[in-house]
């Protein structure tokens, strides 16, 4: 409970700072805020919840002297996962309809929901223009957890698995497999300077051993349906 507890208090100065800007009245600002928190904090939310938008938000800050407009990429950090369905195919929509709401009802300036819209949506792909380096910022952001320490990688990992556990193993394993190999096979994992040189070799790492892991576990399947079905 306790790092939920340092964890909540962090993000509601990010937050509080974040609008400061904008004169958002006291009581719309934290029942955004309260929103949020809720959203982020249902019991299905296993790697996707505060925890992240925290690590994507340090991650933000720590690349911010290279950002042309910091907010906007702050607030689609925010918003980017709100809405998280593992079964649903339209979550980035939701989540940028989402965000178009609750940046209305804040006064925040339209063309500022524009961008942030717009970034959410970028990460039904994780493809960035070579021009639009806030862009490039929040998507390493985004992906900066393929590129830590292995052991926590691992409990990224395992996080991922119980978001879906409604699949079977030999199901969820193939369709893992498959996102793990088209990360394998960029050139590069992250757009920005700073990210390739941070987390570039450690994330393909992480990567490779984890498909190396769901190989040996498909094969193992696959061997032990072809015994069960045999004929002799």
């Amino acid at each position: 409970m306790k790092p939920f507890i340092n964890t909540l208090k962090i993000l509601k100065f990010r937050w509080k700072t974040l609008l400061q800007p904008f004169l958002v009245e006291t009581e719309l600002e934290q029942k955004v805020f309260f929103d949020l928190v809720n959203a982020y904090s249902r019991p299905e939310r296993f790697y996707h919840n505060l925890q992240h938008i925290n690590q994507v938000l340090e991650i933000i800050e720590q690349m911010k002297s290279h950002s042309l407009d910091y907010i906007p990429v702050q607030l689609a950090a925010w918003f980017h996962d709100v809405i998280y369905d593992p079964q649903a195919q339209d979550n980035e929509e939701k989540s940028a309809e989402y965000a178009e709401a609750a940046l209305y009802s804040l006064k925040i300036p339209q063309i500022i929901i524009n961008r942030v819209k717009y970034l959410i949506l970028t990460t039904q792909n994780h493809q960035a223009l070579p021009t639009d380096i806030d862009n490039q910022i929040f998507l390493d952001a985004d992906l900066s957890i393929l590129g830590a320490t292995q052991g926590e990688y691992q409990t990224y990992a395992h996080a991922i698995r119980q978001e879906y556990s409604w699949m079977s193993d030999v199901d969820y394993q193939i369709g893992r497999q498959r996102v793990l190999t088209q990360f394998l096979q960029r050139e590069r994992l992250y757009l920005t300077d700073y990210a390739y040189t941070n987390f570039e070799k450690q994330a393909k790492h992480n990567l490779q051993l984890e498909a190396t892991d769901l190989s040996l576990k498909i094969k193992l399947s696959r061997e032990k349906t072809d015994d069960n079905t045999s004929v002799f």
